[in-house]
């Protein structure tokens, strides 16, 4: 079936000595604004990912007619400083992939103030957004033995129960890298699957673990973004 995933990073302005990657992966707040009032507009509705999961499994809830997921990866404090007020003012949610050990040190490093840390993502938890994983520590995956990728599944997954009181399910691929044997282990470790960043909209039952996902970036404006959602939805056929 046909449901976007949207990708998103940072949603403020990047500081004057911001690197092209960070310059990137920048949304300004009032363009991601203008973003939610155009879905809105459009008649999407947003689902957390485990929704699309659940009815993909077994066709089961049911989803609205028009569903889209709102994804932000890494977990960034200005995440809960301008995605999270503007997702709640609209009446939507949002799925968070954070990275568990720069959580843990938010609050006390200032090497990572730039991160959300758990007091913050408690609260968007609580106000009904989705918080996944994406890992403790953002490496490449790909190619490590089961110990390392255990260390990862096993240590995010428990890091946010033990902060959040609930198993997450949902993951994001550090750098959307991944081989067979993450998919394994982390569907071992209790996860229900999982987003790329290959491009795309159409989701499957065979693909839980290699969900597509359209990545926004800095000059992604709201043309921008309908003609992505048009291309995908209409030519693609």
């Amino acid at each position: 079936m046909r449901v976007p995933i949207l990708m998103y990073h940072y949603i403020s302005v990047p500081p004057q000595d911001a690197d092209a990657y960070r310059y990137d992966l920048s949304l300004p707040p009032d363009v991601f604004q203008q973003h939610l009032d155009f879905l809105n507009e459009q008649g999407y509705t947003t689902i957390h990912l485990q929704d699309l999961i659940r009815y993909l499994q077994r066709g089961e809830p049911s989803l609205p007619e028009n569903p889209i997921i709102l994804t932000f990866d890494d977990g960034y404090r200005d995440n809960y400083e301008n995605a999270f007020p503007a997702l709640q003012a609209h009446g939507m949610v949002g799925t968070f992939f954070i990275i568990t050990d720069f959580a843990d040190r938010a609050a006390t490093d200032p090497n990572y103030a730039r991160y959300a840390t758990w007091d913050l993502l408690r609260a968007m938890d609580e106000a009904g957004m989705e918080i996944g994983s994406h890992s403790r520590d953002h490496p490449d995956l790909r190619g490590k033995d089961d110990d390392f990728l255990v260390w990862q599944a096993l240590g995010s997954r428990q890091t946010i129960e033990a902060n959040l009181g609930k198993q997450p399910r949902v993951l994001a691929y550090p750098s959307g890298a991944y081989d067979e044997d993450v998919i394994r282990v982390f569907h071992a470790a209790g996860f229900w699957g999982a987003v790329t960043t290959q491009p795309g909209i159409e989701q499957d039952n065979q693909h839980l673990f290699e969900l597509k996902r359209l990545r926004i970036s800095h000059d992604t404006e709201v043309p921008q973004l309908a003609a992505i959602l048009n291309y995908w939805k209409n030519d693609q056929k």
